[in-house]
């Protein structure tokens, strides 16, 4: 089935203590749908400026992913800049422009608006609600936040998570949002705002999937060659979101797959800059990895 994917779509700056790349390809939306497109057919939505670089225009499509509502409008494309530190967990923002990004409101293609599965990217809560909006009877909604929008919107946060079925989000941002120091009754407390599941990253410490019946703590992929995380946590939800997506099913036995397949795409995708590792990524690899993953994390009780 389909994945209508929405969000940011920028050109990133991006410094670590050894090295530096300017021009990148970047947004939310732009991992996500890049993730996503090994699974399922994408449907993507966003907005760039007309200096937006026809390469990355041409990535979209070598990914199968569908420009239809991708509007490319006069003046200059959302950027970012940010600068890690050695551990590659602390990051720091050095600049924002949103350039053609402020003035982002979609109107969903004809095409997009019967989609089985939405993956509202990160954006403006009040954004993903309009979006949303336009889709007509989705199956299976996911979306992701960030702590800022628990600052400033967090009522319009409040408000879309009665309307999806997933939220994504990371342990800081979880315990913000409940006032609470434990994860396991953040997970659980935001299951009663709304959505019927929530999944709660935990960087190089996995992550944690709550239901009303579920609850599955998984592992990271141990990683010995991160060159870049940005993107790893849109990565991991867009690959999520496709897994979900390919199958038309969501049961406990499919999320939990689907959360091993979003923690696989995103160790690949810290092994490079930008989307640069996920352009030489194939199929085999993500399965091959996925193994992997399955045996180092598997146990069984043994006799004394």
């Amino acid at each position: 089935m389909s994945l209508l994917i929405t969000g940011s779509i920028g050109l990133d700056s991006v410094k670590t203590p050894l090295a530096e790349h300017h021009d990148l390809l970047g947004g939310s939306a732009s991992y996500a749908a890049i993730a996503a497109s090994f699974f399922t057919p994408v449907n993507l939505v966003g907005i760039v400026g007309d200096d937006f670089p026809k390469p990355y225009l041409d990535l979209y499509r070598k990914h199968g992913i569908n420009l239809a509502g991708l509007e490319i409008a006069a003046g200059q494309t959302f950027r970012w800049s940010g600068e890690y530190e050695w551990n590659m967990n602390n990051r720091r923002t050095l600049s924002i422009a949103l350039n053609v990004f402020e003035k982002f409101n979609p109107t969903l293609p004809a095409q997009y608006r019967n989609a089985p599965f939405v993956f509202l990217a990160n954006i403006s809560p009040q954004l993903q609600m309009h979006v949303l909006s336009q889709v007509e009877k989705p199956k299976f909604v996911v979306a992701d936040t960030m702590d800022l929008w628990l600052e400033i919107a967090r009522e319009a946060l409040l408000e879309l998570l009665k309307r999806i079925d997933c939220l994504i989000l990371n342990e800081s941002e979880a315990r913000e949002l409940m006032k609470e120091a434990s994860l396991i009754k953040a997970g659980r407390g935001i299951l009663k705002l709304g959505p019927k599941y929530v999944c709660i990253k935990k960087g190089e410490h996995g992550c944690l999937l709550f239901g009303e019946d579920l609850f599955f703590s998984a592992p990271a992929y141990p990683l010995e060659d991160i060159h870049d995380p940005t993107g790893a946590g849109d990565c991991f939800a867009g690959a999520f979101a496709g897994y979900l997506a390919k199958t038309g099913k969501v049961d406990p036995t499919t999320l939990r797959n689907a959360v091993i397949y979003g923690s696989v795409v995103a160790s690949y995708n810290v092994e490079a800059f930008s989307l640069g590792r996920l352009q030489t990524l194939t199929p085999a690899d993500i399965e091959n990895r996925y193994q992997f993953f399955r045996k180092i994390s598997h146990f069984e009780l043994g006799g004394a």
